[in-house]
């Protein structure tokens, strides 16, 4: 007993649970159903066992299915296998040069894919963020109207509001009882009160405003008024201008500072200082430090020259040319040091120091060509040249000076001879030496130069020429033979420098070989798969900006050899033509395109206008005659047969051809020209007939529904009138101008309720219409109802943001004077172009008196949009009180040149039947004395 362990008291072994090894499971009772832990799982029993044993030393029991634990830095668990790693899949294979260019394909693949992705991608994100910020708008925004109206609080209102305290019981007594309380107030106070409100217009000589009280005003106690308002003015003027210049640029918001690297640059190179501006103690560190460089190299000609520059800055010529002279000591073959010492002295002084710098570089053609320089007698400057020719035999520039201080043509032309003996590579010799000669012996100089040189393009340009001057450039094709030549040489430029080469001959007047380079050159390089038809386009119209006109003639006219039946490219060489060509020359152009596109009605129209407008009649109507028998029925040909007989008063034949035309080319459009002609004639009966004719094949014609209407009101039938509107609206509820002639005669005869219901469900009908909220804003301010005005105007911009007319009716009529110029930067900033906008400002500016910005204003707007008639008028109104005659026959030729058709009062004047024989200066003038 005694040798028995007394295992009961001893400790349990760790995880050790009583009967497991004969498999008991332990017994629960009703207590344990409560609160008590679950046991071990199966897997925690299996894992307590395997420990148990590694403890012992014994492999675990296979009988309860406990198996030895896997080590932690086990890699072969699938769980953690990485997909992308093939290594235990292919792990005896080998990654060679196949396998690389198939991963290198796939990734260029997908590369690819991500790109064409991109762009969608992008626009789908930015549609995305553009809703999000509509749907979810910023505090700022949404209470950005109700700031603004915060301008129309009178100072009554202001003062009414209360302070922001506790002003109940005790805390109001107290400061009640403070503000009974008073002081005595210095009489230096008083004295300042007193003086605040003076303003000076003299200035002391330190530039400052006199103080008549004798107290510093700057410490802020004093506010100029006028001052602030004038800074104010200025700030909007410079961001109005920035916002009209890069309207597509991102605005600075004070942080950063744009500054034209070239302008900054050029700026500085012009600024000159003199010695007077310069700071002493700045030359006496700058001197240490020079001192410093030459004296730890004085090999360092830049060094010495800085110095001089430095002294002669300073004022001190001696001392400059004292260091340059030990400068040029120490650096002898520094061309630079010399021309410097040159430079600092005298014409004596310097003739000696040139001697010597030609003696330690004599060849050196700045240093020769200085030293002839300083001499004044011709024939010293030619000996001096000639010592350098025997010196340096190869320099082009000496030999130019020595043939330019030739007086006589042919020694120049013998010196020229010896100089592209010596020098056969030198094209600009070889080329001065063909313009001394007779044009034969030029054509034989010529050929010498293109055997020295075949790489050179401006021999063969000058051998064109040449041509052209003799009279041989169409039978001898010079080009031609210069693109092969240049083409085995690999010498051919660009096709933007051949046109540079057409340019430079249409300067000098070469024409002719203008033609020639363009026609040979012009397609070269380029594959029928390059777009060359908006190339070429884009090619012309460059020139044209340069105002290279034959040069632009040329590519058209090689464009359209390629590509004979594109009616853009006949129209382009046509602009062309009737802007900066002769009358006939337009004929001749328009008469080939219509040859060679039979079937484009809008050549053959062009054509009888131009014909028609010289008053050649009867060639207008052949010219329609032969467009009849290419174009049958067809509308704008009969219309223009039309107009050409209506306009000279050819009445009974231009009813007739319309009469044919309704039978034969019966649209819309033909009913619509019918019923306005016999308007323009004042037959309004017969009009209405045609109209209600009109009618019954076309109901959906907003325009006659309009027709209609204007007829029973002119005839002052105002309820016939209410009627066709109302049922042109049922018919077309999408046609604003029907909706805005309803609106009219609604407040035409004083029932402004109805106008405004008639706008309400127009805008029901046509949604965030911009015309529509304007007309609704201009009914009630002609109401006089300005609350209601500025109400739906606000609601409109809500909808309508980006609305040019929108603004400008908001700016101008419902914003006081002192807020338009902020609140048009405002919309200059979110509507971008928009030249009524640009009216709008510029017309701002004409009421301050600033006539040169309002008029940069106004030009703006017509180089933004030529067809609005309204933005002539405008111009032309302020020009008639501030502008020039000069000026104003220039504005009103444009416009006629222009031809607009469109603008509110433009198109209210334009189709008047009463002004259907006016010309376009008529209606301008029209205009201008109907805006307001």
């Amino acid at each position: 007993m005694s040798g028995r362990k007394d295992f009961l008291s001893q400790p349990a072994p760790e995880n050790y649970v009583a009967g497991l090894g004969r498999g008991a499971t332990g017994f629960t009772t009703r207590s344990d159903l409560g609160p008590a832990r679950e046991g071990p799982s199966e897997e925690q029993w299996k894992e307590l066992i395997s420990k148990r044993a590694q403890q012992v030393g014994a492999a675990p029991p296979t009988a309860y299915g406990a198996t030895e634990k896997k080590e932690e830095n086990d890699d072969d668990d699938e769980r953690f296998q990485d997909p992308e790693n093939e290594v235990g899949l292919f792990a005896n294979g080998a990654y060679d040069r196949d396998d690389d260019e198939a991963d290198r394909i796939y990734q260029e693949v997908d590369e690819k894919m991500d790109r064409r992705r991109k762009i969608r991608r992008e626009a789908r994100e930015r549609q995305e963020r553009e809703e999000y910020e509509r749907n979810n708008p910023k505090i700022q925004q949404q209470f950005a109207d109700l700031k603004r109206s915060l301008a129309s609080v009178s100072d009554e209102d202001w003062a009414n509001i209360p302070e922001v305290g506790d002003l109940t019981g005790k805390n109001r007594r107290t400061k009640q009882n403070l503000r009974q309380r008073f002081y005595a107030v210095p009489d230096s106070v008083i004295a300042g009160a007193r003086d605040s409100t003076q303003f000076d217009t003299s200035v002391t000589d330190d530039g400052t405003q006199p103080n008549g009280s004798g107290v510093d005003s700057g410490d802020g106690t004093m506010t100029n008024f006028a001052d602030i308002g004038a800074a104010r003015d200025k700030v909007l003027q410079v961001r109005l201008d920035q916002a009209a210049q890069g309207s597509g640029t991102d605005s600075t918001s004070g942080t950063a500072t744009n500054i034209d690297p070239k302008g900054y640059l050029t700026s500085l190179t012009k600024t000159e200082m003199k010695a007077g501006e310069v700071e002493v103690g700045d030359i006496k560190r700058v001197r240490v430090l020079l001192e410093s460089v030459i004296k730890t190299n004085p090999k360092h000609a830049p060094g010495w020259i800085a110095a001089a520059r430095l002294e002669e800055v300073a004022g001190k010529i001696v001392a400059a040319r004292n260091v340059i002279a030990r400068g040029c000591e120490f650096c002898p073959k520094s061309e630079d040091a010399w021309l410097e010492n040159i430079r600092l002295n005298d014409n004596h002084n310097a003739k000696i120091i040139a001697a010597n710098a030609i003696k330690n570089n004599d060849r050196s053609t700045r240093l020769w060509i200085e030293a002839m320089k300083l001499e004044s007698d011709p024939r010293a400057k030619k000996r001096v040249l000639r010592r350098a020719l025997d010196h340096i035999p190869q320099s082009v520039a000496i030999w130019k000076e020595a043939v330019n201080l030739e007086e006589d043509p042919a020694d120049a032309r013998l010196l020229l001879a010896k100089a592209t003996e010596v020098i056969p590579l030198s094209v600009e010799l070889w080329l001065a030496l063909a313009r001394l000669e007779t044009p034969e012996q030029a054509q034989k100089v010529l050929n010498k130069a293109r055997m020295a040189v075949p790489t050179s393009y401006e021999i063969w340009v000058a051998a064109a020429r040449l041509q052209e001057q003799m009279g041989n450039a169409n039978k001898v094709n010079v080009m031609k033979r210069a693109v092969q030549s240049l083409a085995r040489e690999s010498a051919m430029l660009k096709r933007e420098e051949w046109i540079s080469e057409a340019e430079k001959c249409e300067d000098e007047g070469a024409i002719l070989t203008c033609g020639a380079i363009i026609r040979e050159t012009l397609g070269y390089g380029l594959d029928e798969d390059d777009d060359r038809k908006e190339i070429w386009m884009d090619d012309a119209k460059s020139s044209i900006s340069r105002a290279k006109y034959e040069t632009a003639r040329a590519i058209y006219a090689y464009a359209l050899r390629v590509f004979v039946n594109k009616k853009s490219i006949w129209l382009a060489a046509a602009e062309l033509e009737k802007n900066h060509g002769t009358k006939e020359a337009l004929w001749q152009l328009l008469e080939k395109a219509v040859e060679a596109c039979p079937q484009s009605e809008v050549l053959w129209m062009q054509l009888a206008k131009e014909k028609w407008q010289a008053g050649e009649i009867d060639e207008a109507r052949r010219v329609l005659g032969k467009a009849f028998n290419q174009n049958p029925n067809n509308e704008d040909i009969w219309l223009a047969a039309v107009k050409l007989e209506a306009d000279n008063k050819q009445t009974d034949q231009a009813r007739e051809l319309l009469q044919t035309a309704r039978q034969e080319a019966g649209t819309d459009r033909v009913w619509i020209k019918s019923v306005a002609f016999e308007r323009q004639l004042g037959n309004d009966e017969a009009a209405l007939d045609l109209v209600n004719q009109a009618l019954q094949t076309y109901p959906k014609a907003d325009k006659l529904w309009m027709m209609k209407g204007q007829i029973y009101e002119c005839a002052c039938k105002l309820p016939q009138a209410r009627e066709a509107y109302g049922t042109g609206t049922r018919a077309c509820p999408k046609s604003v101008p029907l909706w805005l002639l309803a609106s009219r005669l609604e407040e035409k005869a004083g029932v402004v309720v109805k106008a405004r219901s008639v706008l309400d469900r127009a805008r029901l009908a046509v949604p965030k219409n911009a015309q529509l909220w304007t007309e609704s804003v201009r009914v009630e301010r002609r109401a006089n109802n300005i609350a209601q005005a500025k109400n739906l105007m606000a609601k409109a911009l809500q909808e309508c943001p980006n609305s040019g007319l929108l603004w400008s009716e908001s700016i101008w009529h419902l914003e006081p004077r002192t807020q338009r110029k902020p609140r048009s930067l405002e919309a200059i900033k979110k509507v971008e172009n928009d030249p009524t906008l640009f009216v709008t400002v510029a017309r701002i500016f004409w009421g301050e008196r600033r006539l040169e910005k309002a008029s940069s204003w106004f030009e703006k707007a017509i180089i933004l949009d030529s067809d609005l008639g309204d933005t002539w008028a405008w111009y032309y109104k302020f020009l008639l009180q501030h502008g020039t005659t000069d000026k104003r026959e220039d504005v009103i030729s444009k416009c006629v040149l222009s031809e607009p058709k469109h603008g509110e009062t433009w198109q209210t004047i334009a189709k008047d039947p009463r002004n259907a024989s006016n010309g376009i200066e008529e209606n301008l003038k029209l205009v201008v004395a109907q805006l307001e």
